[in-house]
């Protein structure tokens, strides 16, 4: 088969996703080689993962048990806001995102930079949805390799998300409290 088959073929496999790619957008810039890039980086990442249980040779239980499940939720939920919403890890997303303004109470908006093909990443990592996504992975695998350290941290995390919520309740009612003052 020479070089010309090849680049027929290739020219021809071109056009399609071009094709695809405009008939999917409707007019609007989709940045789906960035989000085709996100997703072969989060199969290697959770392949990652599997290959190192595997090596580590630790048997997977049969179903995780309903607490763990819990405290992996509370814990997903939590670290997701605290990496994509979070003042504090700001810098973390700079080079992605650009400052928007306060999103309440120590929270921050940012939007993906539209520029040098950042704009996936920037959209990952604003998102506390599309983050979870890969932090549950990551807590999962964390869970197989190292249990006790893992649902300590999980532990730590679901705390942080119950004195949040405390924090929260207490801001309303003092409102609710001093609103006639």
């Amino acid at each position: 088969m020479g070089t010309g088959a090849d680049s027929s073929l290739a020219r021809r496999l071109e056009r399609l996703l071009l094709g695809a790619k405009r008939d999917y957008s409707a007019g609007h810039e989709r940045p789906l080689g960035g989000y085709l890039a996100a997703m072969a980086g989060f199969g290697t990442y959770t392949a990652a993962w599997a290959a190192a249980v595997r090596l580590r040779g630790r048997p997977l239980p049969d179903r995780p048990g309903p607490w763990d499940v819990v405290l992996a939720a509370v814990a997903t939920f939590r670290l997701s806001r605290l990496l994509s919403k979070a003042s504090v890890t700001s810098p973390l997303r700079a080079p992605f995102t650009r400052y928007v303004g306060p999103q309440g109470p120590a929270e921050l908006h940012e939007e993906a930079r539209a520029d040098d093909g950042r704009y996936a990443v920037g959209e990952l990592v604003t998102c506390p949805f599309c983050l979870s996504v890969w932090v549950a992975a990551t807590l999962t695998g964390g869970q197989l390799l190292w249990p006790r350290a893992t649902r300590t941290a999980m532990g730590a995390l679901t705390a942080l998300a119950g004195a949040d919520a405390l924090q929260l309740a207490y801001a309303a009612l003092a409102d609710k409290a001093t609103e006639g003052e």
